[in-house]
């Protein structure tokens, strides 16, 4: 049974940071260039016309490390033991998936390649940590109030 919900714990966390990396990228409109909600299909049209746009890879960034954290924390949340362990795999597949990125379209900047690195791991620790300290804040008190 703790396959199974460790398993969704993890398919749920990624579902959201893809969420909140794809809401990111579609914050500038001026950035994407079609109608249909289909980043995946029409990501690499999507890296031709914004690549020399910095502005752009900053806020993938961002809008990564954001998701990094938030999809650790929903993981941690969802997860029984080893809350840490399993955010910081969120923050492994995430890491591998924008490796992919980056090799099979090569029209990312030289500071995003050397950025992302820093993002994904880190930001994802950092979900398992604070869900991790919220859970033994909680034991501690439960723990007072039946003394």
């Amino acid at each position: 049974m703790n396959f199974l919900r460790n398993t969704l714990a993890v398919l749920i966390g990624l579902a959201v940071s893809a969420l909140i990396i794809t809401i990111g990228i579609r914050l500038n409109p001026s950035w994407i260039n079609y109608e249909a909600m289909s980043p995946f299909q029409q990501w690499e049209k999507v890296l031709r016309s914004v690549e020399h746009n910095p502005y752009f890879f900053v806020v993938l960034l961002i809008s990564s490390g954001i998701a990094a954290t938030v999809g650790g924390v929903v993981t941690a949340i969802i997860v029984k033991y080893a809350k840490v362990a399993y955010a910081i795999l969120i923050g492994f597949i995430l890491l591998f998936i924008a490796m992919l990125d980056i090799i099979i379209f090569p029209y990312h900047p030289t500071f995003y390649k050397i950025l992302i690195f820093l993002t994904f791991f880190p930001f994802a620790w950092i979900g398992g940590k604070i869900t991790e300290v919220i859970y033994e804040r909680k034991k501690k008190r439960n723990r007072r109030l039946q003394k």
